[in-house]
């Protein structure tokens, strides 16, 4: 797999409490990626990014709600997948650019 490909296999970081809480105490990144993402090519896609070490990822798929109410019906949002980066004792990604 080529770098523009991998590049594109993260979508941008999940951001949420839950998402903070994970990267305060255990060094945690929630990231959405490509519904056809895997494991190995998350890893590699996030270490090449960001140039860090990754220690291991965990997937998810997310179903969208079903969105609607009144009366017309809006219908349900995209699925998506969403993976938790784990990172080596010592690594950190800053989304911040703060030091």
């Amino acid at each position: 797999m080529n770098e523009s490909q991998l590049f594109e296999m993260i979508r941008a970081p999940h951001i949420s409490e839950k998402g903070a809480r994970l990267a305060d105490k255990h060094r945690q990144i929630v990231f959405e990626v490509r519904t056809d993402a895997t494991k190995p090519l998350i890893k590699q896609a996030v270490e090449k990014m960001f140039n860090v070490q990754v220690e291991s990822v965990n997937v998810s798929n997310v179903k969208g709600k079903a969105k609607g109410g009144g009366k017309t019906k809006g219908g349900p949002r995209q699925d998506w997948k969403k993976a938790i980066v784990s990172l080596k004792p010592g690594q950190d990604i800053d989304f911040m650019g703060t030091k």
